[in-house]
């Protein structure tokens, strides 16, 4: 008996499965994720993190390239943090006696 539909109905192909593991592999390399955190993400969230990183990392080589030259990444002056910018801090209890 033979079934006219492809074995890739009942399941993702190899290369689909090579796929999703590259990323995962990417995400906890490169990224610090844990494997359930990113298995855990939904598709379209994930693909997002992996592309934002991987354009994360070729910013920092071309910076790490243009530093080696003796040019800023830039062209601009350093940011510096302000009223405007700086991050936000919890409020810390005092140290009981």
């Amino acid at each position: 008996m033979t079934f006219p539909l492809q074995s890739t109905f009942f399941g993702l192909t190899p290369e689909y499965s090579e796929n999703i593991y590259e990323q995962f592999f990417f995400l906890k390399y490169h990224g610090g994720w844990g494997l359930m955190e990113a298995y855990n993400l939904p598709i379209k969230l994930r693909e997002w993190f992996v592309k934002r990183l991987l354009q994360q990392k070729e910013d920092e080589a071309d910076a790490a390239k243009n530093a080696s030259k003796g040019k800023s990444s830039s062209g601009g002056p350093p940011t510096q943090l302000g009223a405007g910018n700086a991050p936000s801090t919890m409020p810390t209890s005092k140290p009981r006696k």
